[in-house]
């Protein structure tokens, strides 16, 4: 029962984070309705039974089953998880599957998504550089599209560079262009400055990547 208490908090301090998020950039449908399957018996059981507090009870019902019931269930509903974007191919490529381009709003998504769990799970020692640094572990995986994975890296990179403000600003006014006219040209001229900054920032992550490999 303890379990499940706390499994429930970390689960719905998560959506709060998320749903804060996205409402700072006019994301407010996917605010409400972000990761509401874990409330699910599907995910919900089997997330309280793994439940540790400081990772995912999903990959500790990987290391005890040989794979997570619950995340089978809910990447197949909830599109901010680039899993949900994978098709088989008619192509001769490795491992038989295509990535598709995510939308942009699910891009978005996904970003404020990998914020809140380092938020969730680092606590008082999150800084804005951990989900770049989660993201860094995992790179080159060859299920992300190319060109998802680089809108997803170049948030990741403003969050460690400029922090939340700026690079909510700059999602609101440029990536999804809900701003007012105004808004947008000062985000034109914040980008503009941060694509210049970008090859910059990539080569720092990347050095900093292999140092901590």
């Amino acid at each position: 029962m303890i379990r499940a208490l706390e499994h429930f908090k970390t689960i719905t301090y998560h959506r709060y984070l998320v749903a804060k998020g996205c409402f700072a950039v006019g994301l407010y449908y996917q605010g409400l309705t972000h990761d509401l399957s874990k409330y699910s018996p599907a995910e919900f059981i089997v997330g309280a039974m793994y439940y540790q507090g400081n990772r995912s009870p999903n990959n500790a019902e990987r290391e005890d089953r040989g794979y997570s019931s619950a995340w089978l269930h809910h990447k197949g509903r909830n599109k901010h998880h680039y899993e949900y974007w994978i098709d088989y191919s008619v192509h001769a490529i490795d491992k038989g599957f295509t990535p598709v381009p995510m939308p942009r709003r699910y891009v978005v998504e996904m970003f404020m998504d990998r914020v809140a769990a380092s938020k969730v799970y680092n606590g008082d020692a999150y800084k804005d550089s951990d989900p770049l640094t989660y993201f860094s572990k995992g790179k080159g995986s060859g299920l992300l599209h190319p060109k998802t994975e680089a809108q997803l890296e170049r948030l990741l990179m403003m969050l460690a560079r400029y922090g939340e403000k700026r690079t909510f600003a700059y999602i609101k006014n440029h990536v999804l262009k809900t701003a007012s006219p105004a808004q947008r040209i000062r985000a034109f001229l914040l980008r503009q400055r941060i694509l210049a900054d970008y090859g910059k920032l990539k080569k720092e992550a990347q050095r900093e990547a292999k140092r901590k490999m």
